[in-house]
């Protein structure tokens, strides 16, 4: 059995299925593809705080199967435009995690991750795998991984909740 590692951009995630499906993703039915018989070392879910209920129902749930919730404030700027992702911090956590493990699972389709896939291969042996909308997901990042396995079927779910 191998040990893995398990980092979900769950912004990333969100937008793309909501976009390209107008539905959620099945995070407990990801996990079960992703993990298998595996054991699990980490597993990360990145999101942005915004003291909302039904976001603090899906970060409960998260946490059910199995995931460490991060949250990051939410910032709304005078300018109108707002700020808000774990890209740094995703990619401090999987080099960090990389040398303990046999495989790490990236569910995003954020193609700045490709770099960070690229290295943690080289430097630390092991595979990687992407989980992400097939149609939104950067090509640089698909090619960067072992293994990219699509969001979709199985893996979405009917947003009304």
């Amino acid at each position: 059995m191998a040990r893995i590692a398990l980092f979900a951009d769950v912004q990333n995630v969100y937008y793309t299925a909501r976009e390209t499906f107008h539905c959620q993703v099945n995070y407990a039915a990801l996990w079960r593809h992703a993990v298998g018989e595996d054991t699990v070392a980490a597993a990360r879910a990145y999101a942005i705080e915004r003291h909302d209920p039904r976001q603090q129902q899906f970060q409960h749930a998260l946490r059910d199967i199995g995931f460490e919730v991060r949250l990051k404030p939410f910032i709304q700027r005078r300018d109108g435009s707002a700020k808000g992702d774990w890209d740094v911090g995703i990619t401090l956590d999987m080099f960090e995690t990389a040398q303990a493990v046999d495989r790490v699972v990236l569910i995003s389709g954020d193609g700045d991750f490709a770099e960070l896939l690229t290295r943690v291969r080289q430097r630390f042996g092991v595979s990687a795998d992407v989980y992400g909308v097939q149609a939104l997901t950067a090509q640089a990042l698909k090619q960067a991984a072992d293994r990219f396995v699509p969001i979709e079927g199985v893996f979405l779910q009917n947003a009304r909740r």
